[in-house]
């Protein structure tokens, strides 16, 4: 018999899902080409469900449901919070785009992102493997859709096809590893399976045998060097405002069941994983880097940008357990690092192809960096709001980025460790080194010639959303403290159930 505790634990994911479904059904009768109803109804159901999650979040409970296989907490109530209100401002960038391209012709984009936000929530409260892997799969099906939206576009539509293939690989493998642990340990509750591989009773290769799978689809998932090869494809065919949706909210989706799995589940084995998560951080930093600097496509080099940051939310992950020991202050230093590097990253990408995005117009995509020449004589404001992300994905200060970095390098440096240091050490290098490319396009924003004397013009909604997203990159770099102390609290009372 399910009780109220167990309707509790998912109840905003029960109001995204019936309202996803109304929708949809609403959406028959909608004759607007814009789909101004749907839109109406759709922004007013994530508003709603944001504020649940947000509420559920600043609570501070703790309780699972469903024999344990969904637990609500801080950290994944604050997730879903960031992830619903990404979708949001995902959907306001993007509607004037789709609909100049035709992609509005029914709801698919609307209720297709809320099906997407509705894996991720489910992702992000999974305590069992198969209820992750629904979620996953929920998201991942969802985002191919997305990418494939335009039918009579060819290059989205072979954006699509890459990525079903290698997500569809990928999905394997992480199946494959939680189908090794589950037979390793007899049970797909990670709470029991934490139990199990602690009591020292199991094997250890069959054990690092399955996490090596279960390490190889996580990585998929963020988007790390050696498992990037579709990012750069995807997010240069994806129309960009399927390119924003796959590239923001799903991150923090990705960073919860990383923490799930590793370090819920699995932290009895971090000595093996985070040998894992090193080779992956360091391959990412370097590949990611040294390839941005030969694009010349801002969608491809924000995608190669985008590996390159995910290598900064590796080595948070990979300090938290110092030679098998577990320390509380190194816990809740890594993790809330990399949880704050995750939120203050979706925070700056969001703005920083809500301006791609806003530069698009009828027939012209304005992806390329040249496409930016001579911006801030067009639009001051639109210059300013790109050029702040872009300093802050550098990790110049005071922007959040910069902090965001900072923090990810103290829990290495704190750790006292040779290799931890070193790590530190080589993460500067690789962002001096990615400091160029951002800095290419601000220089073309800035001093080149603007290729055309057109003004931007952008509706209301949308040029409020950006102007607070671009501010809140600005004032959360000057007051980082917020944030950082809704982070550890969060990743503290998560670990502490």
């Amino acid at each position: 018999m399910i009780d109220n505790i167990s309707w509790l634990a998912v109840y905003p994911e029960i109001v995204l899902l019936t309202m996803a479904c109304v929708i949809m059904l609403v959406d028959l009768g909608v004759r607007s080409p814009r789909r101004t109803a749907t839109y109406v109804l759709t922004m007013l159901t994530l508003a709603v469900v944001a504020v649940l999650q947000g509420l559920y979040a600043s609570s501070g409970n703790t309780f699972y449901g469903f024999g344990n296989m969904v637990v609500s907490d801080a950290m994944g109530n604050w997730l879903k919070c960031f992830a619903t209100v990404a979708v949001m401002v995902t959907l306001v960038y993007g509607r004037p785009y789709a609909a100049d391209r035709g992609m509005l012709r029914g709801g698919e984009l609307f209720t297709l992102s809320m099906l997407a936000l509705l894996g991720m929530s489910i992702m992000i409260s999974g305590n069992n493997f198969l209820v992750i892997y629904l979620g996953l799969e929920l998201l991942t099906l969802s985002s191919y859709t997305l990418v494939a939206l335009r039918r009579d576009n060819a290059t989205a539509t072979e954006a699509a096809m890459k990525y079903f293939v290698l997500g569809a690989m990928a999905s394997g493998f992480l199946l494959y590893g939680l189908s090794m642990l589950y037979g390793a340990t007899g049970s797909l509750d990670i709470g029991q399976v934490f139990k199990a591989v602690n009591s020292g009773q199991i094997r250890h290769q069959v054990l690092v045998f399955g996490l090596v799978f279960v390490v190889a689809g996580l990585a998929f998932k963020l988007g790390v060097v050696p498992f990037h090869m579709w990012i750069p494809d995807v997010y240069q065919g994806a129309p960009t405002a399927v390119t924003l949706m796959i590239g923001g909210a799903p991150k923090l989706a990705a960073f919860a069941i990383a923490i799930r799995l590793l370090v819920d589940g699995l932290l009895p084995l971090a000595i093996d994983w985070q040998q894992m998560l090193a080779v992956l951080a360091i391959g990412s930093l370097l590949v990611g880097n040294l390839a941005a600097i030969a694009q010349t496509n801002l969608k491809r080099m924000l995608a190669y940008s985008t590996i390159s940051q995910m290598g900064f939310v590796l080595l948070g992950l990979l300090s938290g357990v110092i030679n098998g020991n577990v320390d509380a202050a190194a816990v809740e230093g890594a993790y809330s690092s990399a949880m704050f590097y995750v939120v203050s990253y979706v925070l700056t990408t969001l703005a920083a192809f809500g301006v791609i995005l806003l530069l698009a117009r009828e027939g012209f995509e304005s992806e390329e960096i040249a496409d930016l020449a001579g911006l801030n004589q067009r639009s001051p404001l639109y210059a300013g709001v790109m050029a702040v992300c872009l300093f802050s994905m550098a990790g110049i200060p005071p922007l959040v980025g910069f902090y965001a970095k900072l923090s990810v390098l103290q829990a290495l440096v704190v750790s006292g460790q040779g290799l931890y240091i070193a790590l530190a050490v080589f993460a500067v290098v690789m962002s001096l080194i990615g400091a160029f490319y951002y800095l290419r396009v601000v220089k073309v924003m800035y001093f080149d010639a603007p290729l055309t004397a057109t003004s931007v013009s952008a509706p209301l909604d949308v040029r409020v959303v950006l102007t607070v997203n671009g501010a809140l990159v600005l004032v959360l770099g000057l007051l980082p403290g917020g944030l950082m102390a809704l982070c550890a609290d969060a990743i503290v009372r998560a670990l502490a159930t």
